[in-house]
């Protein structure tokens, strides 16, 4: 036979650049995320389950979705059976996520099946829906109470949660795509447990961890039914539940194992070890600081918004500027909603140096104009100058304090003030907020009343928080209330019935009213637009500190 003809051109290996990097990862998806550093991520998240199974990474979906299955039919969740006559079954969806870490790569292929639950009729599939999750003033104090006498904090998470619960109703569900069983196609799967997406499911998780932790000598908080605490002759340990997510904070490691030892009997967890991030908010320690940062998440927020060409500013709101309503057609109302909502979570969760301006925007919601935009594009400015900031708790300062402050009548059209407070703990913030008063102030002093019995209230919670704890000192002092307007202290005889509230607060030694010069009041950029000046001040005494 004849050799083959051989071509005896030179061969040149092909450029493509520098920056250019081709590899090829074989694995399960748990070895790829923990090797490849980076990836690269093309494509969407599939919408539908044929969409999974022939995207680029069907293999990785395949075993998310495998996953699933498995905690669903290990954990009991159904039963296949007939189709009893007059009831009716509800469908049941692939949903798929790709979770990322901060820094922006790929950690996990998610796969959930999630049941039809628009498709329930109430009374009949479900009755009550609600379900507790801890406030995030409760996560923010329990973080602020570790740094200032140096707890542990580990946390853990719940895979699966919501299969968890059992179910009181009769719910049928169809047979899920791709788990079709061959020769049973006519049979419909009982639900024994809840199942992502029913009504009742979250209820019916709580209800489950609550017996479950109660059994093993926890007792409810007060203040906060998501907050469980445990105290031994050795250690005291604290549970802090957000749906899935918990942290667990104890004196001494050995009520750290022990804990996560028992809900790993009970429940599938995830060992998360130290915490790291807790709802998207990044946490930080450092020898006895621990700071909470969102640096990541405003970085996305500004992405999103990019096409504002956004400026910095020093200043979340300009001082010279007021805001009143639009008469002419509304402005891109959808995308400002979104806008808001999206500073709001920063707002909420670390950022108390734009609470006011995010809750004057707020309020314009529905019919935004040019002006409320721009108002928009000034905090995001704000934002982008000021990301890095994180706010930070150290164990130099124990002492729980609390400041108020109203801004009366700011805006004619509705003659309603504002009220702001905020209460720090261990150097920085841990609970704050900026609203607009619901009823009408006559004067200025009964506006500045206001404010003060609404921080009177919140003083009051969070002094039963931590009472029932026990990491606190016991009795616990009055909590001191800095407020710059003197008729609070001297003319309080004169405001009506429904005031009274303040005094008996002062009374029983829940709070004391201090005076307080307006330029040191940290509730001041809670009610009223500030000077650049004033905006740095107030923001390093509020514990937001750059990285």
């Amino acid at each position: 036979m004849e050799e083959p003809r051989r071509s005896t051109r030179t061969r040149k290996e092909k450029s493509l650049g520098d920056d250019f990097v081709s590899y090829l990862v074989e694995g399960s998806q748990k070895k790829v995320t923990r090797e490849v550093i980076f990836t690269i991520d093309f494509e969407d998240d599939p919408k539908t389950f044929s969409e999974a199974m022939s995207s680029r990474d069907a293999h990785l979906w395949k075993e998310a979705i495998n996953d699933e299955m498995d905690s669903i039919l290990g954990n009991g969740t159904w039963e296949l059976d007939d189709l009893p006559k007059g009831k009716i079954p509800i469908g049941s969806k692939w949903i798929f996520k790709k979770k990322y870490h901060p820094d922006g790569s790929i950690s996990a292929y998610k796969a959930r099946l999630v049941a039809k639950g628009y498709r329930q009729r109430e009374g009949i599939d479900y009755f009550d829906t609600y379900a507790p999750v801890a406030r995030i003033s409760s996560i923010r104090t329990l973080i602020a109470i570790s740094a200032l006498k140096g707890l542990y904090i580990h946390q853990m998470d719940v895979k699966t949660a919501f299969l968890n619960g059992y179910l009181n109703e009769e719910i049928y569900l169809e047979q899920p795509e791709g788990f079709v069983v061959p020769g049973q196609e006519n049979k419909v799967c009982r639900l024994i447990k809840s199942l992502y997406g029913l009504k009742q499911a979250p209820k019916q998780w709580h209800e489950r961890f609550d017996t479950t932790v109660t059994n093993f000598c926890f007792r409810h908080n007060g203040a906060d039914r998501c907050i469980y605490s445990k105290c031994t002759s050795d250690y005291t340990v604290v549970i802090c539940l957000y749906v899935d997510d918990m942290l667990i904070i104890s004196t001494d490691l050995e009520g750290i194992s022990e804990t996560k030892k028992y809900l790993s009997s009970n429940f599938k967890m995830k060992d998360l070890g130290e915490v790291d991030t807790i709802l998207g908010i990044k946490v930080k320690r450092t020898g006895s600081q621990i700071s909470l940062s969102q640096s990541h998440y405003i970085e996305k927020i500004l992405t999103k918004f990019q096409h504002l060409n956004i400026k910095e500013f020093n200043t979340p709101f300009d001082s010279c500027v007021k805001l009143g309503a639009n008469s002419g057609r509304a402005v891109a109302q959808l995308e400002y909603a979104s806008a808001i909502g999206s500073m709001m979570y920063a707002m909420h969760c670390t950022r108390p140096d734009i609470a006011f301006a995010v809750s004057k925007l707020s309020q314009h919601t529905i019919n935004p104009g040019v002006e409320h935009w721009k108002a928009v594009s000034r905090v995001l400015g704000y934002l982008k100058r000021t990301s890095k900031l994180e706010m930070t708790y150290t164990s130099s300062s124990g002492i729980l304090e609390g400041y108020s402050d109203a801004s009366w009548i700011d805006q004619t059209s509705d003659s309603k003030s504002t009220s702001g407070w905020i209460f720090t703990l261990a150097g920085g913030a841990i609970s704050w907020a900026s609203k607009r008063q619901t009823c009408i102030a006559h004067s200025t002093m009964e506006a500045e009343f206001i404010a003060l019995a609404a921080a009177g209230k919140e003083a009051e919670w969070i002094r039963d928080l931590l009472s029932d704890i026990r990491l606190w000192d016991v009795p616990m002092p009055s909590i001191p209330m800095y407020c710059d307007s003197e008729a609070t202290l001297s003319k309080s005889r004169h405001i009506g019935l429904r005031h009274n509230y303040v005094r008996q607060l002062f009374e029983n030694g829940t709070i004391k009213v201090v005076f307080v010069k307006s330029s040191k009041n940290l509730a001041d950029p809670l009610t009223k637009p500030l000077t650049r000046d004033l905006v740095g001040t107030t923001t390093r005494d509020m514990g937001l500190k750059p990285q």
